[in-house]
């Protein structure tokens, strides 16, 4: 399949004419959601979840649907009735052609004093994982990870580790639209293999619009 990074943590899967789409929220791009078979929403928080994009996007292709955790579902599920569909921890599904395995309960800890909210990761086919906002490892091997690179709720040490615990054979960036482009190279020297010697996980980020197969 091609993977096309759409901004922040948002990217477009497509495989035989079919496209699932993970995350297009308030930071990606304004089309990220239009056109797709399949959407797929890790949690509630804005930069994941943009509820005017997803509802243009249901609303311009009435077969598109959408799967994801309670809090987001109760927002739309009314308005789209046997399109919405509530899964979490555990659940196997097929979303335009991709098999997908959720994993993960929690959102990464902010701060003590912070409500941790629900969040939910994607394994698609069986081989990319995307965490949403947490460091979940899946009860399995992932062949391709995609890694929040920076956020209030991670410091670099946690993503070396974090990619070293999963130890996916590939690993791209998200969740990194709040990084400048002297950040960017600060990054990709710590977690590339000759940095931190996270081998044999090879990194890379894509700027958005840049896609790769997967």
């Amino acid at each position: 399949m091609e993977l096309t990074k759409k901004g922040h943590s948002c990217v477009r899967l497509t495989r035989e004419g079919r496209t699932l789409v993970i995350d297009p929220g308030a930071f990606s791009e304004e089309d990220a959601a239009l056109g797709a078979d399949a959407l797929l929403v890790t949690h509630e928080h804005p930069d994941h979840f943009d509820g005017g994009r997803l509802r243009a996007a249901l609303e311009a292709s009435p077969g598109t649907e959408l799967w994801t955790l309670r809090s987001v579902a109760e927002q739309l599920s009314p308005a789209f009735p046997g399109r919405v569909h509530t899964v979490g921890h555990g659940d196997v599904f097929e979303a335009a052609g991709f098999e997908v395995e959720v994993h993960g309960e929690l959102h990464a800890v902010i701060h003590p004093d912070i409500p941790r909210i629900t969040n939910i990761g994607f394994l698609v086919g069986g081989a990319l994982f995307h965490p949403g906002d947490a460091l979940t490892v899946p009860e399995r091997q992932v062949h391709t990870l995609l890694l929040p690179v920076q956020a209030p709720w991670n410091k670099i040490s946690e993503v070396v580790d974090y990619v070293r615990e999963v130890r996916p054979e590939r690993a791209f960036a998200v969740h990194d639209a709040l990084l400048t482009d002297l950040a960017l190279p600060v990054y990709a020297r710590n977690l590339s293999p000759q940095g931190a010697g996270i081998a044999p996980t090879e990194y890379a980020r894509l700027a958005p619009g840049e896609s790769a197969a997967v």
